[in-house]
């Protein structure tokens, strides 16, 4: 197994360094821009993603080190907020559904400055490709973290015929393989997926050029700190206080 690990190290190693390098010459810039311009106007960051890349908005919404003006979007809205029944949320339907985003966009708190950022690896489920067409509509900008490889190797399964990379204003490419692992097995099937792995990192990449961005122009970045130390609760409520009825926190 020894192999298998060092072989999935460098795998993983090697990309991480080559999205880093990417953001010291600048290819997180204009991402960084739209969302340093949406705070200053007011708005949050809209975070959205299914599957396994709901934990990119996890990364980007609510987390010690975080941005405080952001907010994620779910899938379970629908159900813990709409009209959908419980048992809509076994499997993949859901996610692939593109008749699901207009009630799930009237029940997320969106202002008119916000930007959204909508990871999917794929990106080409009807749900993620719906939302995106429904945020861009409604005036939005858009950012996107997807795999280039993959999503050029499918086909959409949103009846439009686009990929989330075809609608965003600005894509980040997380650099996952098609169909994600870096391993092969012996006797067949991969292992090693990526993709939840960078895009964290460029979750945390676009939140340091976002602080670094609002710092240099003279202003506090509004950053959580870990409720799990003293003063914690505190610092963080005061700064949620400022977004009221904009940004959602729970369990």
């Amino acid at each position: 197994m020894s192999e298998l690990v060092s072989t999935y190290l460098r795998e993983v190693a090697s990309r991480l360094n080559q999205l880093a390098a990417e953001a010291n010459a600048g290819a997180l810039d204009a991402a960084v821009e739209l969302i340093v311009g949406a705070i200053e106007a007011g708005g949050v960051v809209q975070a959205f993603g299914t599957g396994h890349s709901e934990a990119f908005a996890m990364e980007i919404a609510g987390r010690a080190g975080g941005l405080i003006p952001t907010n994620k979007i779910a899938l379970r809205d629908v159900v813990l907020r709409g009209s959908r029944e419980a048992g809509t949320l076994k499997g993949s339907s859901l996610e692939r559904d593109p008749a699901v985003v207009e009630e799930l966009f009237k029940l997320s708190p969106v202002g008119k400055h916000d930007v959204f950022i909508i990871a999917s690896n794929s990106g080409v489920n009807g749900s993620i490709v719906g939302l995106a067409l429904l945020a861009k509509s409604r005036g939005h900008k858009l950012i996107a973290v997807t795999s280039l490889q993959h999503t050029a190797g499918v086909a959409t399964k949103h009846p439009s015929g686009v990929r989330l990379s075809e609608i965003a204003d600005v894509v980040i490419d997380n650099k996952a393989p098609f169909g994600d692992t870096t391993l092969e097995l012996p006797d067949g099937g991969g292992v090693g997926a990526v993709s939840s792995i960078t895009a964290a990192f460029i979750a945390q990449l676009l939140t340091i050029g976002a602080a670094e961005r609002i710092r240099a122009a003279g202003k506090t970045p509004p950053i959580y700190i870990s409720a799990n130390i003293p003063g914690g609760d505190e610092h963080n409520q005061a700064l949620e206080n400022l977004y009221k009825d904009r940004i959602r926190r729970e369990a």
